[in-house]
């Protein structure tokens, strides 16, 4: 599926193909406080086929559980994440062994983010319990 998507501000925009069946739901801690939410929705997009069409993302390495290094690419203006890679490919460095480099691109900033459903969780020892209430949470549609 052919993708594109913009930060807030729209300094950086991008484009990919991905493949819709692999959108998850991460409910680890980092993800949590990267995201400001009780979760992250992401799906992977191949090196070959993500594009940044405009804007140069800043990126923070950050130090995984498994002690693996990951880059986290977002806008310098508005904040706004952008995906995740290996830090050492980020660098430039030889990942030998780790297969093709790829992006973990955050959903919430992908335009056709309606048509990707998340297939799994991961983490999810970390997921907030109050999740399974969220059907019985009163909905306010504006305000």
């Amino acid at each position: 599926m052919k993708i594109d998507g913009a930060c807030h501000c729209g300094r950086i925009t991008f484009r990919a193909e991905i493949d819709p069946t692999t959108v998850k739901i991460c409910h680890c801690a980092d993800c949590q406080t990267f995201s400001g939410s009780a979760f992250r929705l992401s799906v992977t997009a191949a090196e070959s086929s993500f594009d940044l069409l405009s804007g140069e993302p800043r990126t923070y390495v950050k130090t995984g559980e498994s002690g693996k290094k990951r880059a986290q690419g977002f806008c310098g203006d508005c904040g706004t994440a952008i995906y995740s890679t290996d830090a050492e490919e980020a660098a430039g460095e030889d990942a030998a062994g780790d297969g093709p480099k790829r992006y973990t691109l955050r959903v919430g900033n992908i335009r056709q983010k309606a048509a990707l459903r998340p297939s799994s969780q991961i983490w999810y020892r970390s997921a907030m319990a109050w999740l399974a209430d969220l059907p019985s949470i009163r909905r306010v549609e504006r305000q």
